[in-house]
C-alpha cells in the first residue's frame, strides 16, 4: 500500500510484496470507480470522468504518470541506450513525456465520460495493471544496476521466492480481474482485458529493445498504458 499509493506506513519492500500488487490495484480501482459513480450522480459525465481521473492521480501520488513521462522521454526519443537510462533518471519532463501524458489523460477522461459508471470494471482494470507489472519483472531483466526495484528482486529475478510470488500474483490477479470485467461488462470486459495485456506487453517489448529490460518507470508506464487501452476498448460501442 505504501509503495503503490500515498497511504500506509513506509516499509522496505521484499520479493513477497508482489503478492499484494493485484489486491492493492483492485482497491485503488474500486475507489476510483466509486468516485466516478458518486460524481456521476450530481455532475455531467465529462466532469464526473475528470474527477475520477484526478482521484487516481491523487491516490497514486502521480507515481505511475511520472513513470509514463520518464519512460516516454527515454524510450521514444532517438538516442543511445546509456543516454536513454540517464534521461529516464532525470526528473525533468521533455516533449515526448508531456505529450504522452496529455494524450493518455485525455483518452482516460474521454473513455470514462462515454461509459456508464461501473465500479467493478474499473477495479478489474486496475487490478490487472498491477498484476501485469508483477509479471513484467519476471519476463524481462532489470535494466539498471541499482534502484528501488532491486528490493523486490533481492533473491534474483528468477529466484525461488520471487517465482512463487510472481506466479501466484499473476494467476490470481488475472483471474480476479477477468471475472470482474466479464461480470460487469460481458464480452467487452473480456476484450478490454485482452487489450490491456497486449498494451503492457508492447511497452515491455519496446523497453527491452531500447534499454535491454525494465525499470521502475517502465512498470508505471506499462500500467498506465494498459489501463488506458482497456478503458478505450471498454468504451467501444
Amino acid at each position: 500500500m505504501a509503495f503503490l499509493t500515498l497511504f500506509g506506513s513506509a516499509r522496505a519492500p521484499t520479493p513477497t510484496t508482489f503478492v499484494w500488487f493485484p489486491v492493492v490495484g483492485g482497491a485503488i480501482g474500486a475507489v476510483v470507480g466509486g468516485v466516478w459513480w458518486a460524481a456521476a450522480r450530481g455532475w455531467p459525465p465529462l466532469l464526473a470522468a475528470t474527477l475520477a481521473v484526478v482521484a487516481d492521480l491523487v491516490l497514486t501520488g502521480l507515481l505511475h504518470l511520472d513513470g509514463l513521462i520518464d519512460s516516454a522521454d527515454g524510450l521514444l526519443a532517438p538516442m543511445t541506450r546509456p543516454r536513454r537510462l540517464a534521461v529516464m533518471a532525470d526528473p525533468a519532463a521533455g516533449a515526448f513525456g508531456v505529450v504522452s501524458a496529455v494524450a493518455v489523460l485525455a483518452l482516460r477522461v474521454g473513455a470514462l465520460a462515454s461509459l456508464r459508471p461501473t465500479i467493478l470494471a474499473v477495479a478489474g482494470i486496475w487490478c490487472a495493471s498491477r498484476t501485469l507489472m508483477v509479471a513484467m519483472t519476471w519476463a524481462l531483466p532489470y535494466a539498471r544496476t541499482g534502484g528501488l526495484v532491486t528490493s523486490f528482486l533481492a533473491v534474483g529475478s528468477r529466484g525461488a521466492v520471487t517465482r512463487v510470488a510472481v506466479a501466484s500474483s499473476t494467476v490470481v490477479g488475472l483471474v480476479l480481474a477477468g471475472a470482474a470485467l466479464v461480470w460487469s461488462s460481458g464480452a467487452r470486459g473480456w476484450w478490454s482485458l485482452v487489450a490491456e495485456v497486449l498494451a503492457v506487453a508492447a511497452v515491455g517489448v519496446l523497453s527491452w529493445r531500447r534499454i535491454g529490460g525494465f525499470t521502475g518507470d517502465v512498470l508505471g508506464a506499462a500500467g498506465v498504458v494498459g489501463e488506458t487501452c482497456a478503458l478505450v476498448v471498454l468504451a467501444w460501442r
